[in-house]
């Protein structure tokens, strides 16, 4: 049985414990409120870019628009989005094990891979495994702007027109709610209309193209990428923080019930030391007595 100086010290460990983790808790709650007013902000310029990009791309030459061309997939490159510290429970191991799946498909169609890391956790993870990685970027979150979005993306477009890859897939977290978030898988490239919900009963005769409706795709199909991928990481973000945040929380709770238990376990130890104390008292005093 440990020694009451035992309990006491860790009583104090886990107290200590409980404020670190009621102090991420809060910490975490302030940047998902943050972030979630940027995803937030971002989400309609993104639904309408994707509803244009949609009903004009449907009805137009793919083959005359390089990131509309479908071709046979050689190279598959894939953007990989984790964090880059832990503590935020299985925010990094579900989109890893989306990754692992996805890797697993594509090499099972002998298609070779490119891989770029977003975040720590995705570069230790490929490192770990001895898979190769073409780009790493670490410490990205914390002061992404949209034009280190146009920069990477304007890399992958470029990568893509002349054909050293044939397909874009991220991967990331998409954020549902507080408790939940989800691992999603993206292509982004090519780019695939699909339906948007409205029936477009000729939507598109409907409009006046000026310039031309090909200047138009040619600089709202890059847009279209710039804007997907800085909405995934977006997303990411704020999934990050609420994992985190939902992480702490549960540490808070289990700190305090381990405090109870710690204090209920020190005070019946005590309360038998007391007893103990009490009985060589009693029994020193019986053998002076006789």
């Amino acid at each position: 049985m440990p020694s009451l100086r035992d309990i006491r010290t860790r009583i104090t460990s886990v107290t200590n414990t409980g404020k670190i983790t009621r102090a991420m808790q809060m910490i975490s709650a302030a940047k998902l409120r943050k972030a979630q007013s940027s995803m937030l902000a971002a989400r309609p310029y993104s639904n309408k870019i994707f509803e244009l990009l949609s009903h004009m791309s449907s009805a137009v030459d793919r083959e005359a628009y390089p990131l509309l061309n479908l071709r046979e997939r050689k190279v598959v490159e894939m953007i990989v989005l984790t964090s880059d510290k832990g503590l935020c429970g299985a925010f990094n191991t579900n989109v890893l094990k989306e990754t692992a799946k996805v890797m697993r498909e594509l090499k099972g169609k002998g298609i070779q891979l490119s891989i770029v890391a977003v975040g720590k956790k995705a570069r230790d993870y490929f490192h770990r495994f001895g898979v190769p990685v073409r780009k790493t970027y670490i410490d990205f979150y914390k002061t992404v702007k949209y034009e280190d979005i146009r920069e990477i993306a304007t890399e992958i477009i470029d990568s893509y027109a002349n054909e050293s890859i044939d397909e874009l897939i991220v991967v990331y977290n998409e954020f549902n709610t507080v408790m939940l978030q989800t691992p999603k898988m993206a292509r982004l490239l090519p780019i695939e209309p699909q339906s948007t919900g409205v029936a477009d009963d000729g939507i598109l005769d409907k409009f006046i193209f000026e310039p031309s409706e090909a200047e138009i795709l040619n600089a709202l199909l890059p847009k279209y990428v710039e804007n997907q991928l800085y909405r995934a990481i977006l997303e990411s973000r704020v999934s990050e923080e609420a994992a985190r945040m939902i992480a702490m929380e549960n540490a808070n709770k289990n700190t305090k019930e381990l405090l109870e238990k710690l204090t209920l376990q020190y005070n019946k130890a005590r309360q038998a030391t007391i007893t103990t104390e009490l009985m060589d008292i009693v029994g020193g005093a019986e053998a002076l007595s006789q």
